[in-house]
């Protein structure tokens, strides 16, 4: 009751105004009411502080809403990219473990830890063009990227619009790689394969969520990694876990019924199982304070979804006479996006520079942003790579994904976003091209 009284009081007057003389509207952000506070207030006063009982509930419940066996809650979603590739490097996985300076298929149009892992641990990424206006893999680029090193395909379902994957799992499948779903922007996308509606994220090896605040759900910070297959669940937790062997959850003890009964390593026998350890692992897990708010606003995911979609509709059909100046965004065929932002590319042969219209539109208090990294390969973390002409390789040229960095913005749809709201960005879309040419 006090929970909901101060949500009221406190919260609900700041979310309900608009226009006001100071207009913002932001790309993202949390959407939430008593429930989530309430949650959070419980799992404070319960003062168990590291993954508990709600963690173990989120991981249960997120699990069943994709239709996976398994889910791992951590602490980001750039955690889960980089606990998904460690999983593939583990020794446990005989001939299909990724050793350094295996290759992994992926494109330059990304966020950077999804690629970041690749290059920290010493495998090589490959990188291949995306194809407009699904800004998604250009899935012809998969056979003249293959090589006999390649150990998997990771790729991220491009602003909640899923890529080919009939075609990459085809590939995939064809020379048994692995395939990790970079599934962070993704979350409740649905894609036709075999006669079937599956959510995103359900189709690789493994996959990856974030629940950092602009995305479709948050607890703050957070993430998960999911998968069906139970080896690599195992290690997945093992990795998570400082690398433990153990698989007893936090505050248990002797779930295997034979603690100081083990000889592993050259370690003397009996040694305590909860003090083994198989993998140079981490500790990734997020706290129950999160997973309590990731419990909530899981509740509110498929009006999430459908409130997303609602606002890129609306976004589409305002700008649909725009087709002249801007590439508008498309769904890839046989899918069914959870859209994460709207995407607008200035077409070649246009005197409209995408920055000046940025940088109106931000004037006037619409929020925008790149689609990520552009093209990652020309950051400053590549330099040394760059100069040396080592540690990465194209598969063709990047022509699409040159011209996303340049000329490629996007804004919001999250739901915080009102029909009132997205009139006005249409509008403020349109004045920031009228007589600029």
């Amino acid at each position: 009751m006090l929970a909901k009284t101060y949500y009221e009081t406190i919260h609900v007057p700041m979310q309900s105004h608009f226009p006001t003389d100071k207009i913002k509207i932001n790309y993202g952000g949390r959407v939430f009411n008593e429930q989530e506070i309430s949650n959070l207030v419980d799992s404070a006063l319960d003062f168990w502080l590291t993954a508990g009982k709600y963690a173990q509930a989120f991981e249960h419940k997120f699990a069943q809403f994709l239709g996976v066996k398994y889910c791992s809650l951590v602490n980001s979603g750039s955690s889960a990219n980089l606990l998904a590739f460690m999983t593939l490097t583990s020794s446990k996985l005989g001939g299909r473990k990724i050793n350094r300076g295996d290759e992994i298929i992926t494109v330059a149009a990304s966020f950077p830890t999804t690629v970041s892992p690749i290059i920290q641990y010493g495998a090589i990424p490959i990188f291949v063009d995306i194809t407009l206006p699904t800004y998604n893999i250009d899935c012809s680029m998969l056979e003249k990227a293959i090589s006999p090193k390649t150990k998997a395909v990771m790729l991220a379902h491009t602003m909640g619009n899923p890529f080919d994957i009939e075609k990459v799992k085809a590939f995939c499948e064809k020379y048994n790689l692995w395939l990790i779903e970079d599934n962070c922007d993704s979350l409740g996308a649905k894609y036709f394969y075999k006669g079937k509606w599956h959510y995103t994220g359900t189709f690789g090896d493994i996959a990856t969520s974030s629940f950092y605040p602009p995305h479709h759900i948050t607890m703050g910070e957070g993430g998960a990694v999911y998968t069906n297959n139970p080896e690599l669940a195992k290690i997945i937790n093992s990795l998570r876990d400082w690398g433990r062997d153990c698989w007893c959850p936090s505050g248990k003890d002797n779930t295997c019924g034979k603690r100081f009964k083990w000889r592993l390593g050259e370690l003397p026998y009996g040694y305590d199982h909860k003090y083994i350890y198989s993998h140079f692992g981490y500790n990734l897990k997020a706290t129950d304070m999160q997973a309590a708010i990731g419990l909530a606003q899981l509740d509110k995911l498929p009006y999430f979804i459908e409130k997303r979609n609602r606002n890129w509709k609306l976004l589409r059909d305002g700008l649909k006479d725009m087709e002249d100046i801007f590439i508008l965004p498309e769904a890839t065929e046989n899918s069914q996006p959870s859209w994460f932002g709207f995407l607008l590319t200035v077409r070649d042969g246009k005197r409209f520079l995408r920055d000046k219209i940025v940088q109106y539109l931000e004037k006037h208090g619409i929020q925008t942003r790149m689609l990520f990294a552009g093209n990652i390969i020309k950051h400053p973390c590549f330099d040394e790579m760059r100069k040396t002409g080592q540690g990465y390789r194209v598969a063709g040229d990047l022509k699409w994904t040159d011209k996303t960095m340049k000329d490629t913005f996007w804004v919001g749809v999250y739901p915080g976003i009102t029909e009132e709201m997205i009139d006005y960005m249409v509008k403020k879309i349109k004045e920031s091209v009228k007589n600029k040419k």
